[in-house]
């Protein structure tokens, strides 16, 4: 059985039929939405969003010597940062029963 996807096509139209309002208005405060969580990331800063989660940026250490999977080279990776995810406890608590056996 596969998963659906909920798009933000989805989602701009699922809030059109909730609170009646411009779809273009709509998808504008959503674009606007996710731009303020980059720039956010961009300037190393933790956007916590309650109820829902953390998102922030993390650096992962470089190695001498890692391996490219597509063409087995060993190349060289830098430190570098990576966006991560963490879900608050309303969010943990609401999809905790969520299970693929199901």
């Amino acid at each position: 059985m596969s998963k659906s996807k909920l798009t933000k096509a989805v989602i701009i139209e699922n809030l059109h039929e909730k609170l009646d309002l411009n779809r273009s208005d709509i998808h504008e405060v959503i674009d606007l939405f996710f731009e303020e969580v980059k720039e956010g990331l961009k300037r190393d800063q933790i956007i916590e969003l309650r109820g829902f989660g953390t998102f922030e940026v993390r650096t992962r250490k470089g190695k001498e010597k890692a391996r490219n999977p597509k063409t087995g080279e060993v190349v060289s990776v830098s430190s570098h940062g990576v966006a991560v995810f963490r879900p608050g406890k309303e969010l943990k608590d609401q999809v905790w029963d969520n299970s693929s056996d199901k």
